[in-house]
């Protein structure tokens, strides 16, 4: 047993710094000192009420760190090694594991935020806590499951490291792996956030022409023409008259990385015929979106939904990693503030405000 101070959900929007109990790592399980966590929208929408999560909750999804001891039976780590922590870790054994397809496994207690026995490492005041998606990684240390922690290169910096595990895999995922986009076709993205940034680099690596982001700041859509966008516009109700001056039949593929209702029922209205909508950002819980149905099957339309960049993470994170240490992924020049555990609270006011850019808590 050890103490870890960690950032803590109570129900309100505020997070509460805490010394929480940490048991020893068990079968299967690796004890991991946080060297960076990254301040993601999806525990924003914990925070603001979106999204409904067993209390307390020790916040964080997106952490890279350090090995420092493994239970009876790790395989494939050991004290020393460099990891990134996958948010959704795969049980192995369903149906869609044997398949290959780990990003929508059913055997995965992650969403529960539990490790694979069901139980959570963590306590607060003698009580049960949980670890946000069986990571909480805004937290100095945590034990997850072997399988939620992949090894990667020494040379790796943890706050590059830790925007992998979540929005660089989900962004550029969603590019390569759900919408399966070819060089030379066109591309929308709708929000510059995070997520929205990478899939601009997603698109620019595959070579989509043009790229074309829509958002409400003018911060946000110089960042995107930093990272590789062709074309920015303003985003509001008239955004597919605005694309079609661009793009007069329409994009090929576009992306909605907000999660809000209102611009993921405009996307389709955005692609020429045979286009495809890719919805990446998540909305708050019960929010239908309406969609013309007539006007999608009229014209060929696909709508798709994107789970985690429908990721591998024990095949994806190294390969993400290599590829910004080859110069190919400047994922360190999304990073625009990189903070204490103390000031996690700042930013996540400053992803309220449309700040650009993302905050990385620092250990």
């Amino acid at each position: 047993m050890a103490t870890t101070r960690a950032a803590v959900y109570s129900g309100k929007p505020e997070l509460d710094i805490r010394e929480v109990t940490l048991r020893d790592p068990g079968p299967g399980e690796v004890l991991v000192r946080i060297g960076a966590s990254g301040v993601c929208g999806s525990d924003r929408h914990v925070l603001d009420g979106d999204w409904e999560m067993p209390q307390p909750t020790i916040m964080g999804h997106e952490g890279a760190g350090v090995v420092e001891a493994v239970g009876d039976g790790v395989r494939s780590l050991e004290p020393g090694d460099h990891v990134i922590m996958t948010w959704f870790y795969p049980c192995g054994v369903c149906t869609s594991c044997r398949e290959g397809r780990t990003w929508v496994c059913t055997g995965s207690g992650s969403e529960a935020c539990v490790l694979p026995d069901g139980s959570t490492p963590m306590t607060l005041d003698g009580a049960i806590a949980y670890p946000y998606l069986a990571v909480g990684s805004m937290s100095e240390r945590v034990v997850v499951a072997e399988q939620a922690a992949i090894k990667v290169p020494k040379e790796l910096p943890f706050d590059v490291a830790a925007l992998i595990g979540c929005s660089i895999a989900t962004g550029v995922g969603a590019v390569v792996n759900d919408a399966e986009l070819k060089a030379g076709r066109s591309a929308l993205v709708i929000g510059a956030g995070g997520v929205g940034i990478s899939i601009i680099m997603g698109l620019a690596l595959a070579g989509a022409s043009p790229i074309i982001v829509a958002d409400v700041t003018d911060a946000s859509l110089e960042l995107a023409r930093e990272f590789g966008a062709t074309h920015t516009v303003k985003s509001d109700a008239s955004l597919p008259d605005r694309i079609r001056e661009l793009v007069p039949e329409g994009v090929d593929v576009a992306f909605e990385a907000i999660g809000r209702p209102d611009t993921i029922a405009i996307m389709p209205a955005t692609l020429k015929r045979g286009g495809t909508a890719v919805i990446v950002g998540l909305p708050p819980q019960d929010r239908p979106v309406p969609i013309d149905a007539l006007a999608l099957a009229e014209e060929g339309k696909s709508l798709l939904g994107s789970n985690y960049g429908s990721t591998v993470p024990a095949r994806d994170f190294p390969m993400l990693a290599q590829l910004y240490l080859d110069g190919r992924l400047p994922i360190d020049r999304l990073i625009t503030n990189r903070i204490p555990l103390d000031e996690v609270n700042d930013a996540f006011d400053l992803m309220r405000s449309g700040a650009r850019g993302r905050s990385v808590i620092m250990f």
